[in-house]
């Protein structure tokens, strides 16, 4: 009998994981369901989140997401894939979008249960992009309809309402491009590489063929001149010293004989003078030879082996130079409009956080004192014997020790809507409220310049795509607030959170380090880091080309490097993610409406655990 407290969705999330194992072929697959990107990384499959209303759309959106990347797992061979891929932008894409139609049309061939499920999932996909509202072509990204006619050609499958409509758009371009070269599609689904030279022919059907790169089939030049080379040196018969032999054993005796004689005494020639200039008398200067260039100092502190392709392209930038002043001030006048039913709970909290830090920082009493604020605790005796001497106490300020609090916020795309607004909110009050009680607030942000890599993966791409770049995407760190910074100068500063395309990509493991590096050149005695994250860190061009792990170990290794060194204490809050699996002290809520109540709870219990307030506060406890 399951406990009234299990979640009614987890039967369906196993169901659903055990099925896609079997459809992928690959039993050795991980499934998580997360709130972040869906996606394939390494053995690690990430499905949407179904939450324990179980609602028809979340079912069927699951079931759909779970049956197109098992298809892809199964039907797909990253290796031969990216033989053919081209480079150019737009031809990339094309591509990508047609090879994802063809194993999705397999399996609906192949196994036509799939294909009502990956419909459900398209039908989402569109509506969320609002195809069904495009009127124009133009409008309309081009190798998305070309993966749709690829589908809808395989299959015979009308598409949902959105695609349907953004397919129609392009169709005629299409058909009259590369009509011809789609009549022989039905031959191609089935061999992936007969499938990959139809797609660059497609691609350059319809107009895009100088980005296609060279040709895969077709031989390199410098490699047949290589080949030519090394057959020249195999075979003696077909070099050029052949000729010259035949040439010098067809001359006269004395002329071969002198030009020996010539030789030799060259050779005499270059020996003594090499003697003479490594001779006795030539030395060596004195000292010791040259060091050798001291070795690049590593990325990251908590993981030497932790690397990153290029940084040339990273920023750390102040707030208000991502937008202008008029920008920044609608945005912020946008988000509290946006969040007013929420400001007063959030008040409350903040100033119940108010209370509890001003009690530590003020309720201290002196006791027994000749003069002050007469002691009522004290009074019964003084009744009892009117001898006794009034008593008075007097109240002192103690010492607190100097804080400074760092809230890092996730900015990746994910948090888009209801969580990035109200960790603004709830950012913008609880410096407010921390502010009041002399406790120094930083607000920073971290996501990056561009989806799928920037001009890093760029500058990647030009250099041949070495193997393990490490990192590989432009890290953006945003400076909301700086703790020296007054809170009226940089209120606005937080509406920038609600900036179109701001919200990208997520690496946490560097952002948590560059926070913590800031942290620990302060001055304050007390240092404390709360992290608000709604995920694992996601960054699809760097996870494309390294481990499947490699972000998620790396932010691993620099929280175990925080957490052992001490000098900040770490608190993190997950929105729908369990972060307890990362951070020794972290809590996650399942609605983002319960941020506010985390955020506070979690710095009061940070503050009541400090043992010098905890002292004071057991002794005016016993005082009272």
């Amino acid at each position: 009998m399951s406990k009234p407290t299990d979640n009614p969705a987890d039967p369906f999330k196993k169901a659903l994981a055990e099925a896609t194992k079997v459809m992928a072929h690959d039993p050795d697959l991980t499934i998580s369901y997360s709130v972040d990107p869906s996606g394939l990384s390494g053995d690690a499959m990430r499905l949407p989140q179904v939450s324990r209303r179980m609602s028809r759309d979340e079912v069927l959106l699951a079931r759909g997401t779970a049956d197109a990347l098992a298809l892809h797992r199964r039907y797909h061979n990253d290796a031969l894939h990216a033989r053919y891929a081209p480079p150019g932008q737009m031809a990339r894409d094309l591509y990508e979008a047609m090879e994802t139609a063809r194993c999705e049309a397999m399996g609906a061939r192949d196994m036509p249960g799939t294909a009502g499920n990956i419909d459900a999932k398209i039908a989402h996909e569109a509506a969320r992009a609002g195809y069904d509202q495009i009127t124009q072509a133009s409008d309309a990204p081009l190798a998305t309809a070309a993966g749709y006619m690829i589908r809808h050609l395989a299959t015979g499958r009308p598409l949902p309402a959105g695609a349907q409509n953004v397919m129609e758009l392009w169709r005629g371009f299409i058909e009259d491009q590369a009509g011809g070269t789609l009549e022989g599609l039905q031959d191609k689904l089935s061999d992936q590489a007969a499938f990959a030279r139809f797609a660059r022919k497609v691609i350059e059907d319809l107009g895009y063929g100088d980005q296609l790169g060279d040709d895969p089939d077709q031989p390199d030049d410098d490699q047949d001149d290589a080949e030519d080379s090394a057959e020249q040196q195999e075979d003696p018969d077909s070099s050029g010293q052949d000729d010259q032999q035949q040439e010098e054993a067809e001359a006269s005796p004395e002329q071969s004989q002198d030009d020996s004689q010539d030789a030799s005494q060259a050779q005499v020639s270059m020996d003594e003078l090499a003697d003479q200039e490594m001779g006795e008398d030539t030395d060596l200067p004195d000292g010791e030879a040259p060091l050798e260039p001291p070795a690049p100092q590593p990325v990251s502190d908590a993981d030497p082996n932790y690397a990153v392709y290029v940084t040339d392209f990273d920023e750390e930038i102040l707030a208000e130079e991502l937008a202008d002043p008029v920008e920044l001030e609608r945005l912020r006048a946008y988000l509290d409009q946006q969040l007013e039913p929420l400001k007063g709970a959030v008040g409350r909290l903040a100033n119940k956080l108010q209370r509890r830090l001003q009690a530590q920082q003020n309720r201290s009493w002196l006791f027994d004192m000749e003069e002050g604020i007469l002691d009522a605790g004290r009074l019964a005796r003084v009744v009892a014997n009117p001898t006794t001497p009034l008593s008075f106490k007097v109240e002192k300020d103690t010492e607190f020790r100097d804080t400074v609090v760092t809230l890092l916020l996730d900015n990746s795309g994910s948090m888009r809507g209801r969580p990035i607004s109200i960790a603004a909110i709830c950012a913008d009050v609880l410096a407010r409220t921390l502010e009041r009680c002399s406790v120094k607030v930083e607000i920073l942000g971290f996501t990056t310049r561009a989806w799928k890599g920037g001009q890093s993966r760029e500058k990647w791409l030009a250099e041949g795509r070495p193997q393990q770049p490490g990192r590989l995407n432009d890290l953006r760190h945003i400076i909301y607030k700086s703790a020296d910074a007054p809170w009226r100068r940089t209120r606005s500063n937080l509406g920038l959170m609600m900036k179109e395309g701001l919200l990208k990509e997520n690496i946490d493991g560097e952002a948590l380090e560059w926070a913590h590096r800031r942290m620990i050149g302060r001055p304050e005695a007390r240092k404390i880091m709360m992290v608000i994250s709604d995920g694992a860190p996601v960054d699809d061009s760097t996870l494309s080309v390294n481990p499947a792990n490699y972000l998620e170990k790396h932010l691993r290794d620099v929280i175990a490097m925080v957490e052992k060194r001490r000098a900040v204490e770490l608190i993190a809050i997950g929105i729908g993610h369990d972060v307890t699996r990362y951070y020794q002290h972290a809590v996650t809520i399942t609605d983002v409406d319960q941020l506010a109540g985390a955020m506070t709870e979690q710095l009061a219990g940070l503050f009541d655990s400090d043992p010098r307030a905890r002292a004071r506060m057991l002794g005016m406890k016993r005082a009272m």
